[in-house]
This record gives C-alpha cells, sequence and structure tokens, in this order.
C-alpha cells in the first residue's frame, strides 16, 4: 500500500512547478505593481481551497486572471485531492482516479506527467489505500523522533544519561506537563 501522504507530494509538488513557471513568466511581463497585486500567491496557491481566507481568495483570483495553465493545474489539484478525501471503496476511487488522469491527458498541460507515470506504475498500491485508508504518518512521526534523538544525544557517552534523555523526550512532555510549574 502506497502512503497518502507521499503520493499527495508528488502530485502536489507538479502542480507547484506550474505555479513556479508562471510566476516567473509574469514577474517579466507585467508591470511591478501589477505583479506585486499577486503577493501572498505563493501561499494561497499551495493551501488546500477550503482552507483560504477572503484575502487569499482573491489574490489566487487575481493570479489566475494572469494563468490559465495555473488555475487548470490548482483545479486538476484540487480534484485529487478531494478523491483521497472522499470515503470511496476501492473500485469507485480506481474510477474516479482513471476519470481524472483522462482530464490530465486531455489539458495542456505537461507538470502532471511524471506524476502520470508514478501512478501508472504504482496504481495498486495507491488504490489499495482506499481499502482500510491507512497511512504512515505515526511511523513517519515516530523515524524524525528517533532521528532528532540522535543529534540531540551526540556526544553522550554515559549510558544512563543517553536513557534518562531518550525517556524524557519521549515521555516528558506527557509526565510533567499537567504538572504547575509554580506551587
Amino acid at each position: 500500500m502506497a502512503d497518502r501522504f507521499h503520493v499527495a507530494k508528488h502530485y502536489r509538488h507538479a502542480a507547484d512547478e506550474t505555479r513556479k513557471q508562471e510566476l516567473y513568466r509574469l514577474k517579466k511581463e507585467l508591470s511591478k505593481e501589477a505583479y506585486e497585486k499577486l503577493n501572498g500567491s505563493f501561499r494561497a496557491f499551495r493551501k488546500n481551497a477550503k482552507d483560504l481566507n477572503r484575502e487569499e481568495r482573491k489574490v489566487l483570483k487575481r493570479f489566475f486572471e494572469y494563468s490559465a495553465s495555473a488555475k487548470q493545474a490548482h483545479t486538476l489539484r484540487e480534484q485529487l485531492t478531494t478523491i483521497f478525501d472522499a470515503n470511496l471503496f476501492q473500485k469507485q476511487a480506481q474510477s474516479r482516479i482513471r476519470g481524472w488522469i483522462q482530464k490530465v491527458q486531455k489539458s495542456a498541460l505537461s507538470c502532471f506527467d511524471d506524476f502520470l507515470k508514478l501512478l501508472n506504475t504504482w496504481r495498486q498500491e495507491i488504490i489499495n489505500y482506499f481499502i482500510h485508508r491507512e497511512n504512515s504518518g505515526f511511523v513517519e512521526g515516530f523515524n524524525n523522533k528517533v532521528k532528532i534523538l540522535k543529534r540531540r544525544c551526540y556526544g553522550i557517552f554515559n549510558l544512563q544519561h543517553l536513557f534518562r534523555r531518550n525517556f524524557l523526550d519521549l515521555n516528558g512532555y506527557r509526565l510533567f506537563a499537567s504538572t504547575p510549574i509554580y506551587a
């Protein structure tokens, strides 16, 4: 089973490449004043559409007025996110993803080409996500904690100090957070 986070990372990166190219193009074409009105489009473009505030929606709308391809990439990205967010069975998800692929292929965009290759290679593993809708977030977080612990404990040669440090890093907040500092 492929992890949803890693799949999303790839298709969101593909859409973001279009945003970068379009902003680069617009910087050359627009006046400085007009281009400055697009400030904030970076953050707004990368956020999920449902999480945008009113100002971010305005900036994004302004950006899309200058760039139809960025709008199309953003729309396709949001459609795929909606598929992953929906409570679908495996067959339904497969059908919807197939429909999404057809939309991408009909579009003039090439930013999703690498993602489509990845999707084709790992299709069954990606579709299997919809069986139990599990991800590896816990494992990713735990691995990150281990890496941080390794960095923080570098140079500690006393084994007792090492284990004490690890215990406090992993359990300390839970043990001491509810205790008032000044009693």
